[in-house]
């Protein structure tokens, strides 16, 4: 039985390479929104710690917009041009001044 939890295990993850919404749900058996969940409850706990999470932003793939009011999300549609081709936000764990 695994003794770690499942948001142990995706912030290791994070820790050794960045991961989509898509990808973490993938690894973990989850829905993209569950992994989203589970990354936003991610950052909270790193706040005490020596690490940070760094996102890269949704972006929209036709016009490149990626002003999102909300970076941990999974916008539907661009609010600029409205296509609705938006790459997923990307996470990492970094030690914080490593970058």
């Amino acid at each position: 039985m695994e003794a770690r939890t499942t948001r142990q295990r995706i912030a290791d993850a994070l820790r050794e390479e960045p991961g989509t919404p898509s990808s973490l749900a993938a690894a973990f058996e989850l829905t993209p929104h569950a992994a989203l969940t589970h990354v936003e409850h991610i950052a909270k706990s790193l706040d005490a710690q020596e690490e940070e999470l760094l996102v890269r932003p949704p972006a929209c793939r036709e016009c490149g917009f990626d002003g999102f009011d909300d970076p941990l999300n999974l916008p539907s549609r661009c609010p600029e041009c409205k296509h609705e081709g938006i790459e997923e936000p990307a996470f990492v764990i970094e030690r914080r001044g490593s970058t």
